[in-house]
């Protein structure tokens, strides 16, 4: 039995074709950039032809707009364990090593490359992300801070400048090459030696103060 091309699709197969094309977009983009990349070059990655792809997105703007909606959604799910019951070196330590793998994963910096290309151009897209991403997690860890503070464990005046220093120490020697290309993703055991290192430094400077 044909569909009639008249009524709307049903809002599985709807969900399903909308995810196909998001699909074969992510991969143009991330092969061509954003401006290399064309509707008809999307409508053959993804396999649907173009009159399908203008029904479900008027332009490439607003595609690529989806698409970075989408992986904001998804990395601002990440899980991080901030168990207060857990000591600062423990919980610093795990969320430094699963924080840099996230960043680091097979097509997250292809992903981070494009939002920051385009970030000038569709400036409520990077603010999105940021907010729903790397906003998100710094506040998640100032969170946590804020609890071993107020049990003394820690000495910080603002947790909110203090996660962001640890994520940006976290990062140090790993993110950028990785980001350029200069390097492959970072091994466990490279991470392990940054994040260690970058605990140490923190809990140096926001351990408890002896009086």
């Amino acid at each position: 039995m044909v569909a009639n091309p008249s009524l709307p699709p049903h809002p599985e197969e709807d969900s399903a074709k909308r995810r196909q094309i998001l699909e074969g977009a992510h991969r143009v983009f991330m092969d061509l950039g954003f401006d290399g990349a064309s509707m008809g070059e999307i409508a053959r990655a993804a396999g649907v032809s173009k009159g399908t792809l203008y029904v479900y997105f008027a332009d490439k703007f607003r595609l690529f707009e989806a698409i970075v909606e989408q992986e904001s959604l998804e990395q601002g799910k990440a899980t991080f364990d901030f168990d207060p019951a857990k000591d600062p070196e423990t919980i610093l330590g795990n969320f430094g090593r699963a924080y840099i793998d996230v960043l680091c994963r097979p097509g997250g910096g292809s992903s981070i490359r494009t939002v920051m290309a385009i970030a000038e151009r569709m400036p409520e897209v990077g603010r999105r992300f940021y907010e729903r991403v790397l906003a998100h997690t710094i506040n998640r860890l100032a969170g946590y801070l804020e609890v071993k503070v107020r049990e003394k464990k820690l000495a910080i005046d603002n947790c909110e400048l203090a996660a962001a220093q640890f994520m940006q120490m976290c990062q140090s020697t790993l993110f950028q090459p990785y980001i350029f290309q200069a390097k492959p993703a970072p091994s466990p055991q490279q991470i392990a030696t940054v994040v260690d290192s970058a605990t140490r430094m923190f809990l140096a400077n926001y351990g408890p103060k002896l009086t």
